[in-house]
């Protein structure tokens, strides 16, 4: 045990009326939504590098942070585990997900890299059996050190594309051994700064070749999870090759990966492509491709991926009921991809973020469900579509132009337009928060 977290209790639920701030005014972890524990709806996770290896830093300031735990040794990378974990008992959450970096100390060369990873996995292993903690999914860091500068599949350089792929595979090693439940590819470099320098189809060939490579090597090993990619539209490159759902979907299809590949699909990413959430959510949903959700939320002033715990329940429920109409998390779930504003110094600053962004969630959910178990929106939605139920709708599917003129002269078609009733549906779904 440390005493980062000393004094601070285990979080339970109190209810709505609580006036206790270590306490969940909504996430009750056995309550029953929709025929499933809440637990089980929202499958909490916790970041690990966010939470415990971020030292606080922005682009116009270094660190903030000073915690004991900071330093590229394995001691300093077991106290950090041990700290990690204590976190992840007082919150209640059953998740954890990593990358390689944020657990383990940076070597002087892959060798080195490998084994330290290796002994940090050991030691994880350890802490998930004495907590009954998971792990989500892990990931790896191709982008952090400075060799990741001009990306990892992606890279002019066959080295350092053989270095990723060589990290790629140890991680995923570490990911199967810990039982994780799903494998993250995260391409946070995997992109451009300018075209002068840039054979785009060159780079999306040797991308998609990685990814083929991780999928066969899964196989290989009969790892059981899914395989997720988590779009992102630009920050830090110029453009990115992963920059939404419907992108990363073409690319998928392109190398012939879309039934292999899911998506891990970011709040804060989602706003930087120019959608909401909700709208990446049910693009993958639609597209038989959604997977997981990292929860976080962007400043709308920024303009940049400022990583913010969620406090928006009614954009919150709006994602949750598209993760519902998907029919629930399988495998994934929901990992917060957040961190503290770098002024929220103090260790109940950590645990009281994870505690507003759990509670923000349940609501959000609560209200989801109740949304969908009352049907009315989607009752509306199915109104609107009706016309395409009745044979005339169906037959314009199998038809053709001439055909379709025909049928519009013959039968004098002259319709007259009707009402999207977007006010009454937003107003409907106010009642439900």
């Amino acid at each position: 045990m440390t005493d980062f977290f000393k004094g601070i209790p285990l979080i339970k639920f109190e209810g709505p009326k609580s006036d206790n701030d270590f306490a969940f005014r909504h996430y009750d972890a056995e309550e029953v939504v929709m025929g499933k524990k809440m637990k089980d709806h929202l499958r909490f996770a916790a970041a690990y590098w966010h939470s415990f290896a971020w030292p606080g830093g922005d682009p116009f300031g270094g660190a903030t942070f000073e915690r004991p735990w900071f330093g590229d040794t394995i001691d300093a990378a077991k106290m950090k585990a041990d700290v990690a974990f204590e976190m992840f008992q007082i919150l209640g959450v059953p998740y954890y997900c990593f990358h390689d970096a944020d657990m383990r100390p940076e070597g002087a060369d892959f060798r080195e890299n490998t084994r330290n990873l290796e002994t940090m996995v050991d030691y994880l292993a350890e802490k998930q059996a004495a907590t009954g903690v998971k792990l989500l999914w892990g990931t790896a860091n191709l982008f952090s050190h400075r060799r990741f500068m001009s990306g990892a599949a992606t890279n002019p350089d066959p080295g350092v594309f053989a270095f990723s792929a060589a990290t790629i595979k140890t991680c995923m090693d570490a990911t199967i051994k810990l039982g994780g439940e799903n494998y993250v590819l995260w391409g946070g470099r995997e992109g451009y700064e300018t075209l002068l320098n840039t054979d785009m189809g060159r780079e999306r060939r040797q991308a998609g070749r990685m990814l083929q490579m991780v999928v066969d090597y899964k196989h290989k090993m009969g790892f059981k999870g899914a395989i997720l990619i988590e779009p992102k539209p630009q920050e830090p490159t110029k453009h990115q090759y992963d920059y939404d759902v419907a992108t990363v979907y073409g690319f998928l299809k392109e190398f012939g990966l879309e039934g292999e590949v899911q998506m891990n699909i970011e709040q804060g990413h989602a706003i930087l492509a120019g959608h909401s959430f909700e709208h990446e959510l049910a693009m993958a949903r639609e597209l038989g491709i959604f997977g997981s959700i990292d929860m976080n939320r962007n400043d709308y002033q920024s303009g940049w991926d400022t990583d913010q715990f969620p406090n928006n329940v009614p954009e919150m429920a709006l994602a949750y009921y598209e993760v519902l109409r998907a029919g629930g998390f399988k495998t994934g779930g929901t990992n917060f991809d957040a961190k503290l504003r770098r002024q929220s110094l103090d260790a109940e600053d950590l645990i009281l973020a994870h505690v507003g962004g759990m509670d923000a969630c349940a609501a959000g959910l609560k209200a989801a469900a109740a949304m969908l178990d009352d049907g009315k929106l989607e009752a509306a939605r199915d109104a609107r579509y009706a016309g395409w139920d009745t044979a005339d709708g169906k037959g314009l599917l199998s038809s053709d132009l001439n055909a379709i003129t025909a049928k519009v002269l013959n039968d004098q078609i002259n319709p007259a337009p009707r009402s999207g009733r977007q006010e009454r549906l937003e107003n409907l779904v106010n009642r439900y928060l």
